[in-house]
Formats: C-alpha cells, sequence, structure tokens
C-alpha cells in the first residue's frame, strides 16, 4: 500500500471534509468533464440498480422523503443521496432512511482520491462520487438522487438513470441557470434521458421543458396533462396510468407527492396501495415544516426564495394563531431577499433578521433593507442563535415563532435545540 493511501485511510471524517473544501478553487464550477472522467474511472455511470434523479427549484427533498418512504413500505430497499446536510455530513447518504458511519465515508473518500489522480473537482463533485461508490456498495433496489444545482451540468448528471422528475421550475441561482424561467427550465431538463420517463410536476411549465425533451428524445408525462391530484375533504385521488383514490394527505407538499407518483409508477417496480398510503402518511423531512415545540409553537422552514416562502406562507394560513407571530429569518445575500420575505407579508408581527456568516451571507441589516414598508417591526442580531433566543424570550404561550430563509438558518436552530 503506498503512503499516500494510508495517509488518506487514517484521516477522520473531519479531516477529509477540511480537505476537500481546500483542494478546488471554487465551491461551484459547472460541467461534467472533470467528474464525468472519474466516475467513469470508478465505473459509477451506470448503476446496477433502478435510479430515480429529482430535479428541481423546490421540492426536491420532499420528493425523495415521500419516494423513499413509498418504497420502503411496499419492501423495497432504497438509498436517498440529498443535499446540503443540516447537521451531520453523513445526513446526504442514506440507506433506509439511516446514515452510514464515519469509516464508512472516510473508506469511500479514499477511493475517489485515488481515482482522481491528477483531476481537480470540487467539494460536492467529490462527495457526490463517494456516495455513489457508498451505494453500490450497499446495493439498494432503487436509488433516489437529488440533484444539487440545476441538472444539466450537475455532478449528479453522470448517471444514467430510469426515470428523471423535475418538481418545479422557479427562478434561483440566477448566475449560474439563467434569469427566465424557460433558461433554467433548460437546465433541468438536462437531467431527461432518451426513452425513458421524463415527469414533469411543474404547474406552469416554460414551452423549453417539452422542447428540450422533445430534443433529448424523452417520454414526457406533465402534470395537468397526463397525471394530476384531485384534492378533497377526506383525503386526495391520483390519476395517472394508475388510479388511487382516497390517498392520505401528506406532511410534505401534496404537489410534490402527485409528482412522486407519477416517477414511482414509471418506474414500473409492483407498489401496492396499501404501501402508497401508509409511505404518504409516514414520510417527513427535516427542516420542512417541522415543529420543534409548543406554547410558543416553533416551526422551521428551509425555504429560501420566493417560490418556497410563498408555500410556508400558505401553510401558515391554515395555522391559526391567538397570539403573536413572530419570524427569526437568516439569508444568502445571492438569494431574493425581498422577493421572499415579501410572501409572508400580512403574516408576521414582529421580525428578527440574523446575520449569517461566510461569503454568501446577508447580513441582518441587509435583511432590513429587504424587508418592505409596513412589514412590520424588525431588530438585528449578529447571529441566528442569538435571534432565535431573543424571540423565544419575547413569546407566550399562544405566540408562534418561524425561522426560515436558509438551510444554515434552519442548521443553527436545530443545533441549539439538540
Amino acid at each position: 500500500m503506498s503512503s499516500h493511501m494510508q495517509q488518506s485511510q487514517s484521516r477522520s471524517l473531519v479531516d477529509w471534509l477540511s480537505y476537500l473544501e481546500q483542494i478546488h478553487p471554487v465551491n461551484i464550477d459547472m460541467g461534467l468533464e472533470r467528474v464525468g472522467a472519474v466516475a467513469r474511472r470508478m465505473g459509477l455511470t451506470r448503476l446496477p440498480f433502478k435510479v430515480i434523479t429529482v430535479a428541481g427549484t423546490n421540492g426536491k427533498g420532499s420528493s425523495c422523503a415521500m419516494a423513499a418512504s413509498i418504497l420502503m413500505a411496499a419492501g423495497y430497499k432504497v438509498g436517498v443521496y440529498s443535499s446540503p446536510h443540516l447537521l451531520r455530513f453523513t445526513e446526504r447518504v442514506r440507506i433506509d432512511g439511516a446514515e452510514l458511519s464515519d469509516s464508512e465515508h472516510c473508506a469511500a473518500f479514499a477511493e475517489v482520491e485515488a481515482a482522481r489522480g491528477e483531476i481537480a473537482l470540487t467539494f460536492f463533485e467529490f462527495a457526490t462520487l463517494a456516495g455513489l461508490w457508498l451505494f453500490c456498495r450497499a446495493a439498494p433496489d432503487v436509488l433516489l438522487l437529488e440533484v444539487g444545482l440545476g441538472g444539466r451540468l450537475d455532478a449528479t448528471n453522470v448517471v444514467e438513470s430510469d426515470v428523471a422528475m423535475i418538481t418545479s421550475i422557479a427562478l434561483d441561482h440566477c448566475d449560474w441557470l439563467g434569469d427566465t424561467r424557460e433558461a433554467v427550465a433548460v437546465e433541468k431538463a438536462g437531467v431527461y434521458r432518451a426513452g425513458k420517463p421524463a415527469i414533469s410536476g411543474e404547474p406552469n411549465p416554460p414551452a423549453t421543458i417539452a422542447s428540450e425533451a422533445a430534443r433529448i428524445g424523452a417520454s414526457l408525462r406533465q402534470v395537468g396533462r397526463d397525471f394530476h391530484g384531485d384534492e378533497h375533504d377526506t383525503g386526495w385521488d391520483y390519476h395517472g396510468l394508475n388510479h388511487w383514490l382516497g390517498l392520505p394527505k401528506p406532511a410534505l407538499p401534496l404537489m410534490n407527492a402527485v409528482t412522486v407518483l407519477a416517477a414511482l409508477e414509471s418506474l414500473g417496480l409492483p407498489l401496492a396501495e396499501s404501501a402508497i398510503r401508509e409511505g404518504l402518511a409516514s414520510a417527513r423531512l427535516a427542516g420542512r415544516m417541522q415543529r420543534l415545540q409548543s406554547e410558543p409553537l416553533v416551526i422551521v422552514d428551509v425555504a429560501h426564495n420566493p417560490h418556497s416562502a410563498a408555500y410556508l406562507a400558505s401553510q401558515l394560513r391554515k395555522m391559526p394563531c391567538s397570539g403573536v407571530r413572530r419570524a427569526v429569518v437568516g439569508m444568502l445575500k445571492d438569494k431574493d431577499m425581498a422577493g421572499s420575505l415579501a410572501e409572508l407579508d400580512g403574516l408576521i408581527d414582529q421580525w428578527f433578521l440574523a446575520s449569517l456568516t461566510g461569503p454568501r451571507a446577508a447580513t441582518a441589516e441587509q435583511l432590513a433593507a429587504a424587508l418592505g414598508d409596513g412589514q412590520g417591526p424588525a431588530a438585528t442580531f449578529d447571529g441566528v442563535s442569538v435571534a432565535y433566543r431573543a424571540a423565544l424570550t419575547a413569546s407566550s404561550p399562544d405566540d408562534m415563532v418561524i425561522v426560515f430563509g436558509s438551510f444554515y438558518t434552519v442548521a443553527d436552530v436545530l443545533a441549539a435545540s439538540v
């Protein structure tokens, strides 16, 4: 064994993650040439199990959670690759809902390091290849592969999938993906594959989704045309290749559940209706409309753009509050702060605005400037945890505290609540 390999195998997970942050000069370096070359060396482009690639501006995590829950209820072994993580890096790779050990991740990193040779990889590319190697070892029946950014040039797109789905199309990451929904849709549709089912759950699809699917030769199935869900008082009904009636309303967005069922029925694996019911009823996802406590009620949600903030607002309207609603917000400065905050206009009585840390962080003062006139009083804080403590201290049992704006914001509160 070479001294290089001995050194790499003796590293701790903390050491590895520190190393990965240092080996590439930029966080995002779009393109599949480098990561694809290493993936081919490692035999990771065609995997020996079913793969569903999940792209979209919002709803990827919720969709993976519901799909995994349904598939596990049906007795399948399921892998989920997701990002970013909230508290632990190991959250990104799960087998049947369970994280793998630090040592398994270290072994995977050593394999990627040995295979990459002279090729530079970003943190996400390195982590994605390591995740794919771990899934090959675990051999699930189905892998749910969540796209990191966009689709066409994302590291996850080195894999040939059996079904690809897009949850939603909205403006986010405009520097990378374009500043029109049509341009963003082209990037997302890059996950579609010739001759394979291509699922679109975007209810107002840009024309470029269909034109890209046609150019690629994928078999497009569009919500509202090829499948749909009907909500009623006692539940909801799914209509697509199959008709599943009287399903339970999930704790996660129903619009994503509709798209998930379209993807699962396109996969072709047998699915009992009882597994669909059980999976939908039990699916949960950390950081999405997650209740941390009651009296005062504390809700955390990773909404970080206008589209996801609009969903958060729709949920809050269903949750009457007899007291005061306070919001703890921290955001990244490359997000549409004003547009996101405006979606909660009229729902928040007091704002607790927090500065995040890091090169992309927005300050509390920048958030205050983005807050519209008449949106309620706002106080600024140096960090999320101090803003959260201040909001809790100010709250009575019948009040509500909503924490949102970024994965980093929610992670800070979850860490403080552990």
